[in-house]
This record gives C-alpha cells, structure tokens and sequence, in this order.
C-alpha cells in the first residue's frame, strides 16, 4: 500500500483519521493507530511483521535494561548498548548486506556457487535507525526508557513514516504521543501538506520518471547510442524525480502526523538552491544525515580531533551513508563521492572558516557548480550496473560518440519542456514566498478586500484542487512506487 493509491486515500486514510477524532484519550487513539500501523506495515505481506515485532522488542527490553542515566552506571550500560545495538545492525546485515557480501566473495574465490535470495523487509532501514536512536537516546539520557512495549512498537511502527521515513526520534514525538492533541488549525495545515505532497508525487515526480525512464532504462547499446542532450535529459529528470518523489513522501508523512497531533520535523528544505555541497547536505534528507552527525560522526571523533582523522571520520560516513541506501558499490562509490567533495570543501576551500566569517560562496556560478555536481552524483546514484553507469557518466561529456543531439532527443525537449519548467519551480522556494506574501498583504489593515477573499479562498479550494489533480492523475497511472521504499 503505497500513500500515493486511491485505497489508501479515500479507504485507509480516511478511516484511520474517523477512529482518531471518534476516540477521545490518547491511550485509545495510540491503540487504534497502532492497529492500522500494523495493518499497513503487513499489507504486502504479514510474514515481516514478526521481524518489526522483534526488533521492537530487542529495542525496548535492551533501553529498559539501561534504565534512566546515571542509574546502573558503568560497562553494565554501555555494555547493554553495544549488545542492543549490535543486534539491531546484525539483522539489517543479514536482510539488506548478505546477498552483496556472498557476491563480493563469490567474485573473488569463485564460492558459493548458489547465492541465497533474501528479501528485503520493506522500511528495515528507517525503522532500524529509529529504534538505534532511541537506544542511544536513552543511554545519553536525552529521553527515560519508556516501560511499555506497545507505545515503542507504536513509535517505530508509525504507518506515517515507517516505510521511506523521515526518521523520526523517539525524543521529538515523546510528548505527542502522551497528549494525541490534534487541533483544528493544525489539521488544516496537515491536510494542505498532504495534498501538495499528492500532487507533487502523483502529477510531477511521476511525470518525471516517465520522462527519465525514457531515456535510462535502455539497454547499454542503446544508451551508448544516446545523445549529449539524450543523456543529460534523463539525468536532469531523475534529478528532479528523486527530490519531488521523496520529498512528497515526507510531506505526506508530516501532514499526516499534524492530523494526529504529531509533529515530525522538516526533512528537506529546497536543497537544489544551494551554493555549496555542505549546504546542500543541510537542506537534503535532513534526518539521515543528522542521524549519521550524532549517532556515527561526533562518537567517531567529529571536528575534535586532527585534520588526518576528520578526514578518515568524514570518509567513514559517507561509505556508510552511502551503504545504508542500498547493498551495491554504486552506492558505496555515491557515498564516497560526496566525502571526497565535503573534504575539498573543508580542507582546501576552507568553506567553513569562510562560512564562520560571513564570507560563504554566493551567486549564479557557486550555485551551478553545486548543481552540476548534483546531477553526477545521482547519475552514479541512478544504476547499480556499473557499465551502465560508466556508459551514463560518458555520455553527459560526449565520449560515447554519439554526437550532440538528434530528432526524437529535441522532439522530447520539445514535449516536455514546460512540464520540465514547472518541476524547477517546484523544487523552488517561490510558490511558499509568493504564498507568505500573499498572506502578509491580506493580514494587513488596508491590505484590500481583494487579497483575503484570494486568501480565504486558496486556503480553502486547493486542497480540494490538489486532490481532484492527483486523483484523476492517479486514475490512469500505471508507475507509483517512491524511489525510497527500496532501501
């Protein structure tokens, strides 16, 4: 069941928000949401429940045993938070790293001759971050172990974001899931946010991916054979897809939780107007790389040490970061290359004393660069084949000879170039800034008549709007998946 289908819309989603306003004590709504948590989860398939089941369990057992900070001091806790953890990170490596460690050993030493198909459990990465960190949590004492196992089976089964994030910490939604208070403005607000994440998913992302696939999903003669203006089309679409399809996932997730009284934090913020690759990782999936920063990073050492172990710290998150969206070296190498990029940034640009200073990169030409670096790094992203991706990479310089462009290359530019115009804006701050001042003109006294009537009537009308577009765009759309459920 994916947030972009009419069942979930108008059938599930419809149904878990009565049973939240019919039921008045938060005990009751958690109860209620924890069953259609579970319902969700186990939709595709019940056989990995149990596996969400355990591991909820492990997480609660382990945080219980460590007891609030200062209490039981000592190896007995850190030695609680190494065994908790450490089985956590073995089952996510047997699920999501055993097929890809058993490739790398056949590749070399020729056994085994049969590699086991494992199957990965939808959502294992985010949820698996989630109960790490509310292990860590505990043991830092930020948040005192919660004694019941339901309401941490609830936390880390949240149907809202449980399957492609964001990651959510126990810590930020604590107090909301004692309260369950969701008021009127704040559900206005959730089913805005919702709508917009519909509609950027169901109208632009998908759109984009038909776009992309046209031109990536060839077989590597045919992309060989594919234009400059070819490659970098399909390059520019996917870097478009990925950013509206994941970022309407989160959008959806956040409006969802502010109909029911949780507030998640934001996980991207316009990342694609950023003028430097440090800025760029501030605004994009902020809740993995904050999770990568407290949990990996600073426990590494962080900036608190000498320029050689920054260095290897930096490199060591971002193999890591790189592995947990996926068990292949393209991954790996995707990862490695945004370290390398961070590292020149630091150490030769010195892009954070500048920052410090006040005197960071600004203007047209730091913003491109920062792009141009963007759209290679998902080109490495995008193929899991290495001679495809090899094949991709030459392609956007015109080292596959296949000149520059040709007719049904332009006659794609041609059909898609407003759709392509549109998507850019999207990925801009300028529909929100036109929107506040919208609001700010009709707040004022003498604003006019005419901007709170436009403003009462947008604020009423689109989602309604958004809904109708996303529903009749859904009618007929055979590609829905989001990009993130794989990993």
């Amino acid at each position: 069941m994916v947030f972009s289908s009419m069942f979930f819309i108008f059938v599930f989603l419809a149904a878990n928000l009565c049973s939240q306003i019919l039921l008045k004590s938060a005990p009751h709504k958690n109860f209620a949401m924890l069953i259609f948590s579970l319902v969700f989860y186990s939709w595709a398939g019940p056989k990995y429940l149990v596996l969400l089941l355990g591991m909820s369990a492990i997480s609660w057992a382990g945080a219980l045993k460590m007891g609030p900070a200062g209490k039981n001091a000592g190896a007995g806790r850190k030695r609680t938070l190494v065994v908790t953890v450490g089985a956590c990170l073995i089952i996510l490596g047997i699920f999501k790293y055993t097929g890809f460690f058993l490739e790398n050993v056949q590749a070399f030493f020729g056994v085994p001759e049969i590699i086991p198909e494992i199957a990965l459990p939808i959502g294992i990465s985010f949820y698996t971050f989630q109960l790490i960190s509310y292990v860590a949590d505990v043991y830092r004492g930020d948040v005192a172990p919660q004694k019941k196992y339901l309401m941490v089976l609830l936390y880390a089964s949240l149907f809202h974001q449980c399957i492609a994030g964001p990651i959510v910490r126990y810590r930020d939604i604590e107090s909301d899931l004692i309260r369950r208070e969701a008021k009127l403005p704040e559900i206005s607000r959730g089913i805005s946010r919702f709508t917009i994440g519909l509609a950027k998913k169901a109208i632009l992302a998908n759109g984009c991916a038909a776009v992309c696939d046209s031109f990536f999903e060839l077989p590597k003669e045919q992309l060989s054979e594919l234009p400059v203006l070819g490659v970098w089309l399909g390059a520019i679409f996917f870097t478009l897809q990925i950013y509206l399809d994941f970022s309407a996932y989160s959008d959806m997730a956040i409006g969802m939780g502010l109909m029911c009284g949780l507030h998640y934090k934001e996980n991207f913020n316009y990342p694609y107007i950023s003028n430097t690759v440090t800025e760029f990782w501030r605004r994009w999936h902020i809740s993995l790389s904050s999770f990568f920063r407290d949990y990996v990073y600073i426990p590494l050492g962080g900036n608190r040490c000498s320029k050689g172990r920054q260095v290897f710290n930096i490199f060591a998150v971002w193999a890591l970061t790189g592995l947990w969206h996926g068990a292949s070296w393209n991954f790996v190498i995707w990862g490695l290359y945004f370290g390398l990029l961070l590292c020149i940034e630091r150490f030769v640009l010195n892009l954070k004393k500048k920052e410090a200073a006040g005197r960071q990169p600004k203007g047209a030409l730091a913003h491109i660069t920062v792009l141009f670096l963007v759209v290679l790094s998902w080109v490495i992203f995008k193929f899991t084949d290495s001679s495809l991706m090899l094949t991709a990479l030459r392609g956007l310089f015109g080292l596959n000879g296949a000149g520059l462009t040709n007719f049904s290359t332009y006659l794609s530019l041609k059909n898609n170039i407003f759709f392509l115009a549109f998507c850019v804006i999207a990925c801009t701050p300028l529909g929100r800034n036109l929107r506040a001042l919208l609001k700010s003109r009709a707040e004022k006294p003498n604003g006019g008549l005419i901007f709170r009537l436009i403003d009462s009537a947008w604020e009423i009308l689109h989602p309604v709007l958004f809904l109708i577009l996303s529903a009749m765009a859904l009618a007929g759309e055979s590609y829905n998946p989001f990009l993130y459920f794989r990993f």
